[in-house]
């Protein structure tokens, strides 16, 4: 069955907006690190409009979206270590015409990460962060059929800072960043840079926490040559969670509650998570 354009976009938006936010922390150690797989579900009849009001997909529209995000992180000198993060997606679009699905893999980032005040001999949580999104998921695909990427890269750099309130349990970790994101279809669609920023204090009282706000916001796209005006895509939204230990690592369980958005899914998602350290 035929399927609008703008509801593949939306239901990869949802997938793309869910993607793992990749805890800021003190730059690893040579030879350190960690891994992490988190899935995020959602599954909502809400969407947030052009104006950003909470309103329900037209056409009795339902999205219902699970995506996994696999991290790896490793230390590769003193103050640079590097990342890379795989995904895998499944998807499902239905409203009044019918029904459009996709499973697969997503599109695959890779990042660098340096302390730049150890050049000076200071030693604080700090870190810039520069990675590199390549297109993996397919985008070009039949009518019956949902995208599982944006079939272009995107760059990204941002400003991580933390900091433990040691000897209290308690700790503070946030970042801010742009993304550039390139054109594809030769200058005909472009998704529109964005800025993001992420903030969480967790810590432990009575169980281990993390309480998080992050944001989300998109510059005008374009769509066939033509500025949409109106179609920027923007998310606000809470992210609370219990940690467990469970085996050499902890185990995630928590929620992300949208607060405000334009042109994306209203729905919450159900987070589980699993993180691990190795070589300490």
């Amino acid at each position: 069955m035929s399927r609008s354009p703008s509801s593949g976009a939306l239901v990869l938006a949802a997938c793309l907006a869910s993607g793992s936010p990749l805890a800021a922390q003190w730059v690893e150690p040579p030879g350190q690190g960690w891994v992490a797989l988190t899935t995020y579900h959602q599954d909502t009849r809400d969407v947030y409009d052009l104006q950003g009001r909470k309103d329900t997909f037209v056409g009795a529209g339902h999205v219902i979206a699970t995506a996994s995000f696999l991290t790896v992180a490793r230390g590769l000198t003193r103050g640079v270590d590097a990342w890379a993060q795989f995904s895998f997606q499944r998807l499902r679009f239905s409203d009044l015409t019918g029904e459009s699905t996709a499973t697969g893999v997503g599109d695959t980032r890779f990042y660098v990460r340096l302390n730049p005040l150890l050049l000076v001999g200071m030693d604080l949580p700090v870190a810039v962060r520069a990675g590199v999104k390549l297109p993996v998921g397919d985008f070009d695909v039949g009518s019956d059929q949902l995208p599982l990427g944006d079939g272009q890269r995107d760059w990204e750099i941002m400003l991580e800072g933390g900091w433990s309130f040691y000897p209290a349990p308690f700790y503070f970790m946030s970042w801010a960043g742009y993304r550039w994101r390139e054109a594809r279809d030769g200058g005909r669609t472009d998704f529109g840079n964005e800025r993001f920023f992420y903030a969480a204090l967790g810590g432990t009282a009575l169980l281990d926490f993390k309480f998080a706000v992050e944001g989300w916001y998109g510059q005008t796209p374009v769509f066939n040559n033509v500025l949409a005006v109106g179609a920027e895509r923007e998310l606000l939204r809470l992210g609370p969670s219990l940690l467990l230990n469970v085996g050499p690592g902890q185990l995630e369980v928590g929620a992300r509650i949208p607060l405000r958005g334009r042109s994306l899914p209203a729905g919450e998602e159900l987070v589980l998570g699993y993180f691990t350290r190795f070589g300490g």
